[in-house]
């Protein structure tokens, strides 16, 4: 193992290592009403709209607004442009007022997992930001705490998304589930028994950066990867992953990177599509877990959880 500091990737990730269902969201109701012929399921937002998990179409960008808590004047709006190899988020804030210099921006999906996105700036009432995500179906909330692993009534928020106008709120989704198909059924074997790899150690490591070889096989065969671990922040580990050679490898796969907690806790640092484009392609990402296990799962769709084959567990470094 040797040091090194290279990768970019689309944005910084703070995930959090907790895949609680998300508090808030449990008003969240499904109307349903049946004929003869189909059911039709709606989704209705909290009255309170403390739930507003969207999905944002590729291509096309949406303007949300960003719901003041308890600030009041103050104004918020994001533009948030999906394309096919990530999410763009622009934050645009004024007429904050008190002493805060800056906010935490998270993106939450559908299952109440916040990601950290990055800070939000504050100086004469105005903030500004730009973030890029791999998600494709969350809510944006703004906090003075950073870190947080979850998000509940207790969470202080300063800004929330809003519904925009001509767009469902998609369905709370408890991290106890997976996707199959068009439905969510719970799992028939724990995902932690199924996806169970060695932690890293990283408690025992010294401070900086460790890089780690991948040897992939199986339909895998000829992809190479290597992996960059940097626990110089207190607090804080930096996750970097370049894949090399992706022209043989599947092609039209998500290549997702996951940590896994000593609680057996999964948190999804990014993901790549090989679209048979492109050479090489690098995630990165950040976590507060003090250690974890390492894996790349590969899969058909957009998942907030493993659910296809795992490759290349890393060992303890």
């Amino acid at each position: 193992m040797k040091n090194k500091n290279i990768l970019k990737f689309s944005g910084g990730l703070v995930l959090s290592v907790a895949f609680s269902t998300f508090a808030v969201a449990q008003d969240t109701t499904e109307k349903t009403t049946t004929t003869k012929t189909t059911t039709k399921t709606e989704v209705v937002q909290n009255a309170d709209g403390t739930y507003s998990v969207i999905e944002y179409p590729v291509g096309k960008e949406v303007t949300v607004e960003l719901t003041p808590n308890s600030m009041a004047g103050a104004k918020g709006m994001a533009r948030i442009m999906r394309m096919a190899d990530g999410t763009k988020v622009y934050v645009d804030l004024n007429g904050v007022t008190g002493e805060t210099k800056s906010f935490y921006a998270y993106a939450v999906d559908p299952s109440g997992m916040p990601t950290f996105l990055g800070p939000v700036m504050v100086e004469n009432g105005l903030g500004k930001a730009e973030f890029t995500t791999p998600m494709n179906q969350f809510m944006l909330v703004l906090s003075p705490n950073e870190g947080l692993t979850t998000i509940d009534t207790a969470t202080p928020v300063v800004f929330r998304s809003s519904v925009p106008k001509g767009y469902a709120v998609v369905a709370n989704r408890p991290s106890s589930t997976v996707a199959t198909d068009e439905k969510q059924v719970a799992n028939s074997q724990p995902v932690a028994s199924i996806y169970d790899v060695p932690l890293l150690g990283i408690t025992r490591r010294e401070k900086g950066e460790t890089e780690i070889r991948i040897k992939f096989a199986g339909d895998l065969a000829g992809l190479k990867g290597k992996a960059y671990i940097n626990n110089s922040k207190a607090g804080v580990t930096k996750i970097k992953m370049r894949f090399d050679d992706m022209k043989l490898a599947p092609k039209q796969k998500r290549y997702v990177l996951w940590a896994v907690s000593p609680t057996k806790e999964f948190t999804k640092i990014g993901q790549v599509i090989n679209t048979g484009k492109r050479q090489e392609a690098e995630i990165r990402g950040e976590t507060a877990l003090a250690d974890f296990g390492l894996f790349v799962t590969v899969e058909e769709k957009d998942v907030m959880q493993p659910t296809g084959t795992i490759y290349a567990p890393f060992g303890r470094m």
